[in-house]
């Protein structure tokens, strides 16, 4: 397969994802919420919006032309073993794997099969030659390289199973959010996308948030009352339950709109319906505290002119193609597998 060949696959597969009927969505995303009850038709429609961002030609071609791809590589083995926490989270490594010439050797969560199955279908009729590339394996013993990601107990174990291998291994990480005090409401507004999309679930989604004060706090509670809706959502609605009467019971301080809590905390992670919050004096000493964190935090939601390299309130989970997870540049790492 040249290289045109494999990239013209995967503008193909975008143009087949934006022109999906709502019945034919309809179906599809009802199959992977009966699957996984994170997956609602919302998530399910977000991310496969998400992937389609991604195909689009212009994107593709940026991308790619940074990278010495050849027609003729000796395409090796790589094991991709796929996280499942929100959906299609596997098909960028998917991707460029493939797109580099190699063969994908995958490992789905079971979290994520009905999605990431249905997409490597489509993929194989758009180009018959990716059946040969693309293998689906419970057990991934002896490739030639791998991409793993999961939690970091998970991370130790791939560490000591593939060690001797080229790997990528990665493990958990979250995102914060910088607050100064100049938001608009359409931005504290936009924020609750970065909170929220996908429960929280996801490595870029928010879990924490820096503030000047306590104003901050109850004006964002007061601009997120637009996503109560989350409240219906059992799976979700429990959380919030276990996690308020924890608070209660111990009588630790928080605040609460209904449907989200907000708990001062030094940690970076917090639990399901819970978002943590610190208090800064100032950016500069803000960002020595964060730079200490770097191996945790996957990406700044911030306004870009307040902190340098931010992304935008509401843009967390909307990645560009070439915005690597971790920082690690996959692609890189697969076109100089020798």
């Amino acid at each position: 397969m040249t290289v045109e060949t494999r990239i013209q696959a995967f503008i193909q597969l975008g143009e087949l994802i934006r022109n999906l009927t709502a019945k034919q969505k309809e179906l599809l995303f009802s199959q992977a919420e009966n699957r996984n009850n994170w997956f609602t038709q919302t998530n399910c429609e977000d991310a496969m919006e998400g992937i389609a961002f991604l195909l689009k030609e212009e994107k593709l071609r940026t991308w790619l032309a940074a990278y010495p791809l050849v027609e003729n590589i000796a395409p090796k083995k790589v094991g991709v073993l796929m996280a499942g926490n929100i959906p299609l989270v596997g098909f960028h490594d998917l991707m460029t794997v493939l797109i580099s010439g190699h063969y994908a050797h995958v490992k789905l969560s079971s979290s994520d099969e009905v999605l990431m199955k249905w997409v490597i279908t489509r993929l194989i009729e758009i180009q018959p030659e990716f059946d040969k590339r693309i293998e689906i394996s419970e057990m991934l013993k002896a490739k030639d390289a791998y991409i793993a990601t999961g939690s970091d107990n998970s991370a130790r174990y791939f560490s000591y199973y593939f060690g001797k291998y080229p790997a990528i291994i990665r493990q958990n990480r979250t995102s914060v959010g910088i607050f100064d005090g100049s938001e608009s409401e359409d931005e504290l507004r936009n924020f609750g996308k970065d909170v929220f999309q996908y429960f929280g679930l996801g490595c870029r989604n928010v879990s924490k948030i820096f503030v000047k004060d306590e104003d901050q706090l109850i004006r964002l509670l007061d601009s997120l009352e637009v996503y109560q809706d989350m409240a219906n959502h059992h799976k979700y609605h429990n959380n919030y339950d276990y996690n308020k009467s924890i608070y209660l019971v111990n009588g630790e301080p928080h605040l609460d709109n209904g449907f989200l809590i907000l708990k001062q905390s030094s940690e970076l992670v917090s639990p399901i319906s819970v978002l943590y919050y610190s208090f800064y004096e100032n950016l500069d000493s803000l960002k020595n505290q964060l730079d200490t964190h770097q191996d945790k935090i996957q990406c700044i939601v911030a306004n870009p002119q307040v902190w340098s390299g931010a992304v935008p309130f509401g843009a967390a989970q909307r990645p560009e193609v070439w915005d690597y997870a971790d920082g690690v540049d996959t692609m890189a790492f697969l076109a100089g597998l020798k």
